[in-house]
């Protein structure tokens, strides 16, 4: 089925007053009334013009419509929406003939215009989207944080704001970014007796100064001490759940990853399993900033005098 654009028939903005599209369906009629226009497709230009007024001047109609859009723009087929009943009547022409006219089928799917005396209209509230930042460390304990949201409101004279809205969010221990949180009957509003919509909330890790995500896995670079990758050591290493010691083997080469494992994000369905930790070592040399340490620094060449760090590059 065709969705109609009845704001760009019209020719107004979806932010118009009520006002707003009255003068411009008054302007639009007269354009195109029959007695008054001979052009062949006057009449049908005429049914159009009325049929968008019939749907937006009632400030019901038009939330409901409004709603319907909202679906059909965010990439759905559009279908006649679940739960709709048609108790909507169509209530003339504002002054100007054509009343009794047939409407289209999209129009009377929403409207019911042909079920006059039906009880009234329930429609489900469309499902709203968001995205919500959080910090690792809420992954790994689980957390509350009340969040703001802007959001599209028509006011009574049919003017659509933005409002702030706020919301107390709970982090389930476990989340990984990426997922959604579902928060039950927070979307967009209701028509009658049906459900209002849902809020779903993307999660996504806000930048951390000392760990990168992937998945479930979480990364931290480690520097070491020449002597400590070389020979090997006990060292104590960040993680977002507290820190813990790592046995560093001998031997070690920047670049090498140490894995402790379960200690990444948490499982987050029972018996999920946990993802791991992996510390990336980078070697950190002490700076030749004093005569002692440029002396330690000629006695190490003399040692691994026989050492050729750029053998690989030779051709």
């Amino acid at each position: 089925m065709e969705f109609k654009d009845y704001y760009a028939t019209l020719g107004v903005e979806r932010t118009a007053t009520q006002d707003d599209i009255k003068r411009a369906y008054r302007k639009l009629a007269r354009k195109y009334h029959p007695d008054l226009n001979k052009e062949p497709d006057a009449e049908a230009r005429f049914k159009d013009v009325a049929e968008a007024y019939e749907a937006l001047k009632d400030s019901e109609k038009r939330a409901a419509y409004d709603d319907v859009e909202a679906r059909y723009k965010s990439g759905r087929e559009f279908t006649p929406p679940p739960g709709w009943d048609s108790g909507f009547e169509y209530s003339g022409g504002d002054g100007y003939a054509g009343a009794d006219m047939d409407h289209s089928d999209f129009f009377e799917t929403l409207f019911g215009a042909r079920a006059a005396g039906a009880r009234g209209t329930h429609m489900a509230g469309s499902d709203h989207h968001a995205k919500v930042q959080i910090d690792l460390r809420d992954a790994y304990r689980g957390a509350r944080r009340t969040i703001s949201l802007r959001v599209p409101q028509m006011d009574a004279d049919g003017h659509v704001r933005m409002r702030e809205r706020q919301l107390d969010v709970s982090i389930p221990k476990g989340i990984r970014g990426g997922q959604h949180l579902r928060l039950a009957g927070q979307g967009g509003p209701a028509i009658g007796d049906a459900p209002a919509g849902d809020l779903y909330l993307e999660v996504a890790f806000a930048p951390d100064p000392l760990f990168r995500v992937d998945g479930g896995d979480v990364y931290v670079d480690i520097p070491v001490a020449p002597w400590e990758a070389a020979l090997g050591a006990d060292v104590i290493i960040p993680t977002p759940d507290g820190s813990v010691q790592m046995k560093l083997p001998p031997g070690s080469a920047s670049g090498r990853k140490l894995r402790l494992k379960g200690k990444g994000i948490p499982g987050g369905q029972p018996g999920g399993q946990p993802g791991d930790l992996y510390a990336v070592l980078s070697i950190a040399l002490p700076p030749a900033d004093t005569d002692k340490a440029k002396a330690a620094y000629r006695e190490m060449a003399k040692t691994f005098d026989g050492f050729a760090p750029r053998r690989s590059l030779e051709a």
